[in-house]
């Protein structure tokens, strides 16, 4: 098996990870998600990082898991296919979603399969005006993997979900843009420009609310309102512990801008 090809890069609180398989238009092999699980869970612990910027080199962003070598039909026993998913493409999407920093994905190119959710798992999605997103696993006679089920329907509703799971069409960035699947399209020049400047803002802002934020977002899809409710007062009981939420209502008092420290 070939070695982890992720890019990695820190600067003024930012994390770049950049896919670095171009020639398989960044397929994920089981080093490369391990070794992004890993690096997104080192980027939440991290208190001088303050958001992640996730994108890939070449024409693609990621073209799903690289199956080559995976064993066959034949060749498995019962229960294989279950823990795989969840030891490996689910777990790689649960590290995106339960990430502490903010996640912007810049779609460079294809995203297909577990790529287009590892995308769609993202805080934020900017897509290239050449990004393409492919539910493509009915075209291989599979059941969408990696969240797809979960995610899809919480982005779209049910029938938007199920006219992408069940044709396997690919959609473009602006029809993405369209369906509310991508927060925002650019010529392909601008895609790492802006990517930047986003992650900048993110970085100079409240990084533990944002966290709880994200935190209260994620869940709320799946909890009733009491829940939420509470869920949301126990947020802010322990953001007003930050130093940020005192820097912020100082700085309102004090009719300045606030500076935010990540703390």
């Amino acid at each position: 098996m070939p070695e982890p090809r992720i890019r990695i890069r820190t600067d003024h609180h930012v994390t770049h990870l950049a896919l670095d398989r171009p020639d398989t238009l960044n397929a994920l092999t089981p080093d490369d998600r391990d070794h992004l699980i890993h690096l997104l869970s080192a980027a939440s612990a991290d208190p001088d990082v303050r958001a992640v910027i996730l994108t890939g080199t070449g024409r693609g962003f990621c073209a799903g898991a690289d199956l080559r070598g995976a064993p066959g039909v034949g060749e498995r026993i019962a229960g294989d296919v279950a823990r795989v998913l969840r030891l490996g493409a689910q777990r790689l999407i649960a590290a995106v979603l339960d990430c502490e920093k903010p996640v912007i994905a810049a779609v460079n190119g294809t995203a297909a399969g577990l790529g287009a959710h590892l995308a769609l798992a993202c805080d934020l999605v900017l897509a290239a005006e050449s990004a393409r997103f492919m539910e493509v696993f009915v075209r291989r006679g599979l059941v969408p993997d990696g969240g797809g089920a979960y995610l899809l329907p919480r982005l779209l509703g049910p029938q938007r979900a199920k006219e992408l799971m069940f044709f396997g069409d690919a959609l473009t960035a602006p029809d993405a843009a369209r369906l509310g699947l991508v927060n925002r399209v650019v010529p392909d020049a601008d895609l790492s420009k802006t990517a930047s400047e986003w992650a900048a803002r993110l970085a100079a802002g409240p990084t533990r609310a944002l966290a709880l934020t994200k935190q209260l977002v994620n869940a709320s899809l799946d909890t009733d309102r009491g829940t939420a409710f509470a869920a949301e007062a126990a947020a802010q009981e322990i953001n007003m512990t930050t130093e940020d939420a005192r820097e912020g209502v100082r700085s309102f008092v004090e009719r300045r801008s606030p500076e935010f420290r990540g703390r």
